[in-house]
């Protein structure tokens, strides 16, 4: 299984032929075909790509060879460049499709070739080679078949190492081929790019890369599921080293010695040691605890045994777990935790890693840093190669848009190629559209506003991206949700019927309120809205149905106004006009009095029906609850809260004890953010559960409910007249600052306002239907297009000049050929 990777270790030389001299590869040796093929020796390996004009179109690729050169060394790899001479006759110097190729050579004999822009930077290069060569030590698979016959072949025998990446030539995936070079001979390493895998095997976040450590070694019995470790580290040369490193230390080691004084491996991999005390009384169920805490915490922190009899130093008699940091000159601490779960909690709260930092030499050149917007441009950067099914959506065009969008219901995205978040959204519309493929009756299309700016500004689009849906003999409505998969998906879905439903009987409408009536369309909106009006009731009906052609794409809302609609309103105890809200999750049908009928109070009172009474907080709907503007009172907990908390808070909201507050919580394995959230308000971290006010919108101040005490309703509610009196202390004053990218970006909205300001400014009402703004905007200038497409090119060309100039400098060369 490993046999070809000693030979490999004997020697490889990477040389590199390309098609025009760069000054600023001069660090690249230079030689001739017949130098170069005399140099080659057996169970070598070279990368040939031959040289023979100048051109721009290669001259990123060089570029980043040249960066290259370093990191390869380290593996034995030699990098150079042939040069084509008319005196030496190569078919490596023919075609010019030839000549954008790379060779993979070991000796004389022709492993594999590579477009050049598949070693696209630096990281892709060193992955690529790597990959080819240690195509025994990696195994590359599509399916969890193949998955599962390689762990059962290597029961009791070998250990696996499986990672996921989302593409072949990122840093992730140079970081486990590095890996796999080091200890390919001792572990099998198992690669795969595919999402769905990865999810079979248990994963819930699929969007980051991963790595498992398969405790197959140990496996007998070949109907026995290898035990997996995950690393919870980002995938780095170095993090992965450090995993390995803990996964060969001992699971469980017994000591009888001072725990200040014990060291192992874990503390040098800067990793906190648990001892579990022991005594002789209790030995065989103390080791299987232990065991059973090491096994929870493997790559987090070492775990030991105790023995108590054995110990000339004291510990105090009720301790039973003692805690020792990996900071030296840390005291140990003595803990009294009596369930493995309060073990882990402690572990996971109090632990200070620090971050790792890779070498210059893998560090990886983004985009211009000077006007990067935060996250999203790296992100967007490192995954340009990132091949997207784009054909499952059509690309419009000036000459195509208005026949395409008349033609059938579409979902048109705007969007500008030169913009971070524009194509990181890109990505999830492709997802939505391969979920959907086969199975939706609206056309996914999508336009460049970048190329056709003078169709991007008929259809009123100022900012990008935009998702807009045109039906036929409907106005287009804008989508105003997350960008992301999910929320758009649901969007889309939801705007499959029109509303409001127009519902006809009482029987529909038990129908309508049991989610029998349209219960494929319930995953998505857990909440459907009926509204009950009399017939004579012509103005409040006006209204809802406007707000409800507002809300569409965002819950399923009815409307009823039959003869009998008193049955309906006398068996909710509702009194007209009113709304029926029928939460399907919980089984509950509430009625909601319409005050006043006005469109715009009518979407406020569904929106703020929508919210939940103590919802978890995650990074989609924390604004949705921001917006209120109240102190959040959050229990951060390590996995689902407890039930007898949630009814005690659930208790106190419906007394009318917390309307003053936004009571939530937070679960910090869906939402990982919260533990350093949790790190701003504490330190150390106590264990959690942990209940906390903070007050965001006046003063900053954050306090703590008293961990020693139970969360039940007695001493919540006296914890709260406290606060109320000002009896309690903060634990802590959040800064007042603004949350802004960390740099600068582009901000084309207010270019375009300054190009446009002669024109003067319009508020639009938030109800206010998009062909209005469209007709408004035609009554004031009829060539307002011409106006508005000036500062949309001018900042097109900014972007050209910073990203694209080789695809000017293309077109330059062909203008010059011709001439």
């Amino acid at each position: 299984m490993f046999s070809g990777f000693n030979v490999f270790r004997v020697g490889i030389s990477f040389v590199i032929m390309c098609i025009f001299y760069m000054p600023t590869v001069n660090s690249l040796p230079e030689l001739s075909p017949q130098k170069y093929f005399s140099t080659l020796q057996p169970g070598k390996a070279s990368l040939a790509y031959f040289c023979q004009a100048d051109s721009p179109r290669t001259s990123v690729f060089l570029e980043e060879l040249n960066e290259a050169v370093r990191p390869l060394q380290d593996y034995g790899i030699s990098v150079a460049k042939v040069n084509c001479v008319k005196e030496e006759i190569s078919r490596y110097c023919g075609k010019e499709k030839d000549l954008m190729k790379a060779y993979l050579f070991k000796g004389n004999i022709l492993l594999r070739e590579f477009p050049t822009d598949t070693l696209f930077d630096v990281n892709a290069i060193v992955a690529h080679v790597l990959f080819a060569l240690l195509f025994n030590e990696v195994k590359y698979i599509t399916n969890l078949e193949d998955l599962q016959n390689i762990e059962n072949a290597l029961k009791g025998k070998a250990n696996i190492i499986f990672s996921y990446v989302r593409a072949i030539g990122i840093p992730e995936h140079r970081a486990v081929m590095e890996a796999a070079f080091v200890y390919g001979t001792t572990y099998q390493f198992v690669l795969t790019t595919e999402i769905a895998l990865l999810e079979s095997i248990g994963s819930e976040d699929v969007e980051y890369a991963h790595l498992y450590f398969f405790h197959c070694k140990l496996v007998l019995d070949l109907t026995q599921q290898c035990r997996r470790t995950l690393m919870e580290q980002p995938l780095t040369t170095l993090n992965i080293h450090l995993f390995i490193k803990t996964m060969k230390a001992p699971l469980l080691t017994e000591v009888a010695e001072d725990p200040q004084q014990v060291s192992t491996v874990h503390l040098q991999l800067g990793l906190p040691l648990v001892f579990i005390v022991s005594q002789q009384a209790t030995y065989e169920a103390d080791r299987r605890t232990a065991e059973w805490v090491a096994w929870r915490l493997l790559g987090k922190a070492g775990v030991l045994l105790l023995l108590r009899d054995s110990l000339e130093v004291n510990i105090p008699q009720d301790a039973n777990v003692v805690f020792k940091r990996a900071e030296e000159g840390v005291p140990v601490e003595f803990l009294v935790l009596h369930d493995v779960d309060l073990i882990i909690s402690h572990v996971e709260n109090n632990m200070h890693i620090e971050e790792i930092q890779e070498d210059e030499d893998n560090d990886m050149e983004g985009p211009d840093i000077d006007v990067q917007d935060d996250e999203v441009a790296e992100t967007v950067f490192r995954d340009r190669k990132r091949k997207l099914p784009l054909e499952l959506t059509v690309e419009l065009t000036e000459e195509t848009f208005n026949a395409t969008v008349m033609a059938s219901d579409s979902i048109v995205l705007f969007y500008a190629g030169w913009q971070a978040v524009s194509m990181a959204f890109l990505q999830s519309y492709i997802d939505v559209a391969v979920k959907l493929k086969g199975t939706s009756t609206m056309l996914l299309t999508r336009i460049n506003c970048a190329d056709w700016s003078d169709v991007c500004t008929k259809q009123n689009v100022t900012e990008f991206p935009i998702v807009k849906m045109y039906k036929k003999g409907e106005n287009p409505v804008s989508y105003a949700g997350m960008l992301g998969t999910e929320d758009l998906l649901k969007f889309i879905q939801l705007n499959r019927i029109s509303y409001p439903v127009n519902i006809i009987s009482i029987q529909e409408a038990e129908e309508y309120l049991s989610g029998e009536l349209y219960k494929d369309l319930i995953s998505y909106s857990s909440v459907s809205v009926l509204g009950l009006f009399s017939p004579t009731m012509k103005t409040a009906k006006e209204d809802f149905s406007e707000a409800g052609n507002y809300l569409k794409g965002y819950v399923i809302t009815g409307i009823y106004s039959e003869e009998d609609v008193l049955l309906l309103s006398t068996k909710y105890a509702a009194s007209l006009p009113a709304l029926l809200l029928a939460r399907h999750t919980e089984g509950k049908i509430e009625s909601v009095p319409l005050a006043s009928t006005h469109a715009q109070d009518i979407v406020q009172i569904i929106t703020d029906a929508l919210l939940e009474m103590f919802p978890e907080i995650t990074v989609e709907n924390l604004p949705s609850y921001f917006r209120l503007q109240k102190p959040l009172l959050i229990l951060f907990s390590d996995g689902t809260v407890n039930p007898q908390y949630k009814k005690a808070i659930l208790t106190l909201v419906k007394q009318k004890y917390l309307d003053s507050f936004t009571p939530c919580w937070l679960n910090l394995k869906n939402t990982p953010v919260g533990r350093g959230i949790l790190r701003a308000y504490f330190d150390p971290l106590p264990p959690l559960p942990l209940l906390v006010l903070v007050n965001l919108h006046s003063g900053g101040q954050v306090f703590a409910f008293p961990s020693d005490q139970a969360i039940i309703e007695e001493n919540l509610v006296l914890w709260l007249k406290k606060l109320e009196a000002g009896l309690e202390n903060h634990i802590t004053i959040l800064p007042a600052q603004e949350w802004k990218p960390p740099l600068p970006a582009y901000d084309f909205l207010s270019m375009i306002d300054a190009a446009t300001s002669h024109r003067g400014t319009r508020k639009v009402p938030k109800c206010m239907k998009e062909t209005d703004v469209q007709e408004n905007d035609k009554e004031q200038h009829e060539d307002k297009s011409a106006v508005r497409k000036e500062p949309i090119e001018t900042l097109r060309i900014k972007h050209w000049n910073r990203s694209n100039w080789f695809k000017e400098a293309e077109k330059s060369f062909r203008r010059d050929k011709e001439l």
